[in-house]
């Protein structure tokens, strides 16, 4: 395969992943330079803002997010389990499943380095109304409908009717995965969410 240089960098403390991933990069990708690192904070101490592409977990993307958003365009999340926690495809960031077979991993990451992303971070949320980013952003932080309506000095049913809302447009029917979908869209920090 013929595929234009491209500088990779690797962000996951499984060794095991980390080496995996870069071994299958080089056999099916090259030429390409990658650099791993085990954890964000030895990224930080030679990142330069050169990288094609991220490949991480999705735990050191939430608790870096804010470096990652402006960049999730060219940040892959290596995915433990199925995606149904995360927004489907097309929300604004890319995700590789780990328990997929070989050809589907080759086969996803030939598709994410053939094509050309141009996705703003808030090109989602025009599908919300700001009642329902409101309500949204109260979903991820963990608060029941009841506080939601006397928060927002709405109806119960109303807020039930955002929720219902919110969901349809998304395609998310998960806090999970709502949640994955605020923090990349910029509207709301991973500081700001209760573990």
């Amino acid at each position: 395969m013929t595929h234009r240089y491209k500088n990779i960098a690797i962000i996951l403390s499984d060794t095991l992943q980390r080496i995996g991933l870069r071994c299958l990069l080089l056999d099916y990708f090259s030429p390409i330079e990658i650099t791993a690192f085990p954890g964000f904070d030895d990224f930080c101490k030679v990142e330069e803002d050169s990288f094609d592409f991220y490949f991480t977990q999705p735990d050191i993307f939430i608790c870096n997010a804010d470096y990652f958003l402006p960049k999730r365009n060219k940040t892959i999340l290596l995915l433990n389990d199925s995606s149904s926690a995360l927004p489907p495809p097309g929300q604004g960031f890319h995700s590789l499943p780990l328990k997929a077979s070989q050809e589907v991993i080759l086969e996803q990451l030939q598709h994410l380095f053939a094509s050309t992303i141009n996705h703003t971070p808030n090109e989602g949320n025009r599908e919300l109304s700001s009642r329902e980013i409101d309500v949204l952003q109260l979903i991820v932080k963990g608060i029941t409908n009841k506080e939601i309506a006397d928060k927002l000095n709405i109806s119960l049913n109303t807020v039930l009717t955002h929720r219902k809302n919110i969901t349809s447009k998304l395609g998310i029917k998960t806090v999970p995965g709502l949640t994955f979908y605020a923090i990349m869209n910029g509207l709301i920090s991973g500081d700001e969410i209760e573990l």
